[in-house]
């Protein structure tokens, strides 16, 4: 009986070793060969799933917009408006081993992105997750809003940029100072700009 190959998982599997040379060593050390050295494959196996670096590259960022994405989707909105709503931001912050390397992943790509002018695909690929999070944050403030449980007076626009640009920092300070900006005290800080918006 022939070995059923699950190529989906093997796909990830070296996205996921592109992770851990980005991570370590940069951005410009994702090679197929230091990839394919990363994940125990040879560089021809890793060439069978994807024939380009480019399209390697593309996978891998597509991964951490999809994982985030997974994670929002399972999450069952059970409990006050404020509960619900942080359970679903925390998603997009680095908050545990996971989300940080996603996130490490995400600022390296970004950086590249910006650096490289020809970087078109990149460049879509940052878009969507920066797009995706700010229709995360304008969804759930226009579900609170529908439920009354904001403010009277409030203007959703600014308020959505103003969630979007606090994920956008605290997700920066976790990865940069951990230390000073633990989970809890992430947790802290969302919680308490949630609460000022509310009724």
């Amino acid at each position: 009986m022939p070995k059923i190959v699950d190529h989906a998982a093997r796909r990830e599997e070296i996205a996921e070793a592109l992770w851990r040379v980005v991570r370590r060593d940069g951005i410009r050390a994702a090679s197929v060969r230091t990839i394919a050295a990363e994940a125990g494959w040879s560089a021809g196996a890793v060439r069978y799933y994807f024939p380009d670096q480019a399209g390697l590259l593309s996978f891998a960022m597509d991964l951490v917009s999809r994982r985030v994405t997974e994670r929002v989707r399972a999450i069952e909105p059970k409990g006050t408006a404020t509960t619900i709503a942080l359970r679903y931001l925390e998603e997009a912050l680095p908050l545990d081993a996971e989300r940080r390397a996603e996130f490490d992943v995400w600022m390296a790509f970004m950086a590249q992105a910006q650096a490289e002018s020809g970087a078109g695909a990149l460049h879509d690929h940052v878009d969507t997750v920066h797009n995706g999070l700010r229709e995360l944050c304008e969804s759930l403030l226009h579900a609170l809003a529908d439920d009354g449980a904001l403010a009277e007076g409030l203007d959703l626009r600014r308020e959505v940029d103003r969630l979007h640009a606090l994920i956008d920092g605290l997700a920066l300070h976790a990865a940069i100072q951990p230390e000073r900006t633990t989970p809890a005290r992430v947790r802290q800080v969302l919680r308490h700009h949630l609460d000022s918006l509310m009724a």
